[in-house]
C-alpha cells in the first residue's frame, strides 16, 4: 500500500497547529517545497528551512500563530488525491472561502497559487485548499 506524501504535509501541519508546535519538520520533496513556499509568501506560516538528514532532506517549518495564540491556517483539505485526481482549466480555477483562501495548483509552469493561475491563464492539478 502506498501512502499520500502531500497528504501526510498536511496532516503533519495541522497536528502541529492544534497542538500549538512552534515548528514541525517533515520529509522534503520538491512539491512539499514549493507549497511552504506558497504558504510562507501568503503569509500562513513564519518561514521554513531545508536540512539534510541521514537520508534525504527535511523542511523545518516555522508556524504562524495570531496574538491570542490562534493559528494563522484555519483549514487546509487536499483535493486531487492519488486515486481521484483532480485538473482544471485556466478558465476554471477555482476560488477558496469565497477568494479568503488560497488553491495550491501544480501546473505546466510550476506550483503557484490560483490566483497567479488565474492571471497567467494555466490550469493544472489542483493539490490543496488552505484558509
Amino acid at each position: 500500500m502506498q501512502g499520500d506524501p502531500v497528504a501526510d504535509y498536511l496532516t503533519r501541519v495541522r497536528n502541529a497547529l492544534r497542538a500549538d508546535h512552534p515548528e514541525v519538520e517533515v520529509p522534503s520533496s520538491r512539491l512539499k517545497k514549493e507549497m511552504t513556499r506558497i504558504l510562507v509568501e501568503q503569509g500562513y506560516l513564519k518561514g521554513f528551512e531545508v536540512e539534510p538528514t541521514a537520508v534525504g532532506e527535511s523542511i523545518r517549518i516555522q508556524l504562524k500563530y495570531t496574538d491570542d495564540r490562534d493559528p494563522v491556517i484555519s483549514g487546509m483539505r487536499r483535493i486531487s488525491r492519488p486515486g481521484r485526481r483532480r485538473y482544471v482549466g485556466g478558465d476554471e480555477v477555482p476560488r477558496v472561502q469565497g477568494g479568503m483562501g488560497t488553491a495550491i495548483i501544480s501546473t505546466s509552469s510550476g506550483v503557484m497559487t490560483g490566483h497567479e493561475a488565474r492571471q497567467k491563464g494555466v490550469g493544472g492539478e489542483v493539490v490543496a485548499y488552505v484558509w
